[in-house]
């Protein structure tokens, strides 16, 4: 093998960690305008203004909770309640989602609009009359019949203002993260008037634990008329963004958690992203309602809060017909792959019950998918090996006539029908392939706090152990940087005979190089989730029984 080759295969080897660089480049979204055009102000000076300001005290989540009357709701999915002061969502928690392994603590999604880490949902109607009172975040609204809302009793809200007019609002709830809310404003005085829906959500602060990752979003979000709007925190700390539609929906979206609102339906509305001491993402209609005289208007209003789970979102973007909102989960410019990736891994999880399992077999079936090039590869690669005397001979031979070393090396392979560049082909798919399990892994919350065997209990986590502790036998824990478990040994082992059932460069310093790969890759490796060095790890194994067997059917041959 002369030395181009020997350079394309290192160069080959290391695609792993160069095209891992390439991930971090920022993702654009789907029909992204320029940014002068995204970051546009659509002006609308008849809708009213939704600024409010709000005082935040030091005090703990428990006691703002304490401190107005409450609506309770749970579900099979979710627990937490509904403040009468302002009559909003601010108190959700997730029932099946740990905070880690090591705590029975659930997560807790929403919080109370007056402390730090303050994070809710509101609904409402506004108008540009100043004569009339309309409910604000202290206005007090009472319940009227059933006080705890759940699958099968939805709630009915009500406030009334010193101009005759009431507001309602009947919440329903279904079994997993979707609340429908029926707003009806009722007039019983002899006057007219014109109101604006608005739905927004508030966060107080950037949220802890953000990844800040180039290939994860995490902040605002929306499809606004078939454009995907992804806005990073300080984004719109720096300049607000506002765009008016007809259709689409708008939210928050963590890692793994989503607080969605859906518009009315078939009324034009303002989306707005902005930071005045809180984030707000927020609609309102551009068009109002008129409420006549002793008469009355009433409209829907969607709010999807909860885990991003695929099945779930899919479910409401088909029942829904909410357009594109499985884009909440940040597929990523691979979707064609990283999607059906999904699928084939929840395919298998169903039917083995262990996502480390469905991660193998996903591994076979694509072995099997590039079982036609990988046979090429190997019977070339074999034949490359069955002639590495001959291109000893030749390289002593013209070793002071590199021309001439060439042309008796290319009509070497012309005559034994064999393509130096062979081994390459397997490895391209697979380049692919690996950045989007890599990305399955990362964003999928089905993926988190799922156990393998033994030692590995989140297959989204790296391998815990290290190498340099005896794998926990020394009692003392070993700095980030040095924690390469047993998995990524595993991995960086089955690389090296891997490796060596391949053709040997005949330079000395090539060798040591080449050899040298599967322990840097192991290092490069161990902070990576295990499910990811799993599947490397199964697929090294599998290649190497193709190889083998590959490699036997050629020598045979060749000796006959």
């Amino acid at each position: 093998m002369d030395s181009k080759n020997v350079i394309a295969a290192i160069a080959l080897s290391t695609a792993v960690i160069v095209l891992y660089s390439l991930f971090f480049i920022p993702e654009q979204p789907i029909k992204k305008q320029k940014l002068a055009e995204q970051k546009k102000i659509e002006q609308n000076t008849d809708t009213p203004s939704l600024d409010e300001k709000e005082t935040l005290v030091q005090i703990s989540r428990d006691d703002a909770l304490e401190e107005s009357e409450r609506v309770s709701f749970e579900n099979q999915s979710i627990v937490g309640s509904i403040s009468l002061r302002g009559a909003v969502i601010d108190d959700l928690i997730l029932k099946d989602y740990k905070v880690n392994l090591k705590s029975d603590e659930k997560i807790k999604l929403l919080s109370p609009r007056n402390i730090a880490d303050g994070y809710f949902i509101e609904t409402g109607f506004v108008t540009t009359d100043k004569n009339i009172d309309v409910p604000n975040s202290n206005s007090i609204w009472s319940v009227v019949g059933n006080n705890k809302l759940t699958e099968q009793s939805p709630i009915k809200l009500m406030w009334k203002n010193k101009q005759g007019i009431t507001f309602e609002k009947e919440i329903s709830l279904d079994n997993k993260f979707l609340f429908t809310v029926k707003q009806k404003i009722v007039n019983l005085s002899s006057k007219k008037y014109d109101f604006y829906s608005y739905g927004q959500i508030i966060r107080n602060k950037i949220p802890e634990g953000l990844q800040n990752f180039f290939i994860l979003h995490e902040g605002p979000i929306s499809v606004l008329d078939d454009e995907l709007i992804e806005e990073d925190y300080d984004d719109i700390q720096d300049k607000k963004f506002s765009k008016i539609a007809k259709k689409g929906w708008l939210g928050i979206s963590d890692k793994y958690y989503l607080t969605s609102i859906i518009p009315v339906e078939n009324e034009e509305f303002k989306t707005t992203f902005d930071y005045k001491n809180k984030f707000r993402i927020n609609f309102i209609t551009t068009n109002p309602q008129e409420l006549g005289e002793n008469s009355s208007i009433e409209n829907e209003i969607k709010i999807i809060v909860g885990a991003k789970r695929v099945e779930v979102i899919d479910g409401y973007a088909e029942s829904l017909k909410i357009d594109k909102f499985d884009l909440v989960i940040d597929w990523g410019f691979l979707y064609f792959l990283t999607k059906p990736l999904w699928f084939a891994l929840d395919y298998f999880f169903k039917m083995l019950g262990n996502y480390g399992l469905a991660i193998i077999a996903v591994t076979v079936c694509i072995r099997i998918a590039v079982f036609p090039l990988a046979n090429y590869s190997f019977r070339s690669m074999a034949k490359m090996k069955a002639l590495t005397p001959e291109m000893t001979r030749l390289k002593e031979l013209h070793k002071n006539d590199k021309m001439k070393l060439q042309q008796e090396m290319m009509a070497l392979y012309k005559k034994e029908g064999v393509n130096p560049m062979s081994g390459c082909l397997p490895i391209i798919p697979q380049i692919f392939i690996f950045f989007a399990l890599y990305k399955v892994l990362f964003v999928t919350i089905e993926m988190r706090q799922m156990p393998f065997y033994g030692w590995i209990q989140d297959l989204s986590e790296r391998d815990p152990t290290s190498i340099f502790n005896l794998f926990g036998l020394l009692p003392y824990d070993v700095p980030s940087f040095l924690v390469i478990g047993v998995l990524p040994i595993a991995m960086g082992a089955s690389m090296y005979v891997q490796q060596k059932l391949n053709p040997a460069p005949t330079d000395p310093m090539q060798a040591k190089i080449f050899a040298f790969f599967p322990l840097f890759l192991t290092v490069i490796l161990a902070p990576f989730p295990s499910g990811l060095v799993l599947y490397w790890t199964a697929n090294n194994i599998l290649t190497m029984a193709q190889q083998v067997v590959i490699m036997k059917r050629t020598t045979v041959k060749t000796v006959t």
